[in-house]
């Protein structure tokens, strides 16, 4: 592109190259498509601002297309790339030496902040964001994209590669590990609830 063609008051006029255009194989474009929003919203549940988010985005999508053909070979790609984006998420959080965005002012920790008179009931002397953060990777990505980014269980099914049902039991378990760490009574026997409804 010469400097006579580009448009005045353009940022590249002054010296700054424009972007490159990058042709994507197909199926890696359609990957990209497809997966670009959610992988943005994990990051900035995580670290907190848009431009951290698309940065960590970036790099997990361009590791993704680096390695495009061997990941086409190893089976189940979408949690190939998950574990490509938890990791970069996870590095980036270890580099700044700091716990994820949604412990300090996430849209739980907004929640719960608002709920702060029925949460200093609980006797616990853990805080509900340190608990999930305690999780075991799974179990917190699931507890991340269904209760903080609010996304149903077949969409989170979806991009972490996984059938539905795993993902049920992730998140059974991920809400039996926070009740125990957040010291919470147990829930009744759903069984007795059954009995219970049957006898009224």
């Amino acid at each position: 592109m010469r400097e006579e063609d580009l448009p005045e008051g353009s940022p590249y006029e002054a010296g700054i190259s424009p972007p490159v255009q990058v042709d994507l194989p197909l199926d890696a474009e359609a990957f990209y498509l497809v997966h670009q929003g959610m992988y943005h919203a994990y990051a900035e549940a995580h670290l907190g601002n848009r431009r951290a988010a698309e940065e960590a985005a970036h790099l997990v999508f361009a590791e993704l297309l680096a390695g495009w053909a061997e990941l086409l070979t190893e089976g189940n790609l979408e949690q190939s790339a998950w574990r490509v984006l938890r990791r970069v998420v996870r590095e980036q959080l270890e580099v700044e030496g700091r716990l994820p965005a949604y412990i300090v002012n996430g849209p739980v920790a907004q929640m719960l902040r608002a709920a702060q008179g029925r949460l200093a009931k609980m006797e616990s002397s853990r805080g509900v964001y340190t608990a999930i953060a305690e999780l075991p990777p799974r179990q917190c990505d699931v507890i991340v994209l269904r209760h903080i980014l609010g996304h149903p269980t077949r969409t989170v099914a979806s991009f972490m590669g996984l059938d539905d049902r795993t993902v049920d039991y992730h998140h059974r378990r991920a809400k039996e590990r926070l009740r125990v760490l957040l010291g919470l009574p147990a829930d009744p026997a759903p069984e007795n609830h059954e009995k219970e409804e049957g006898l009224r």
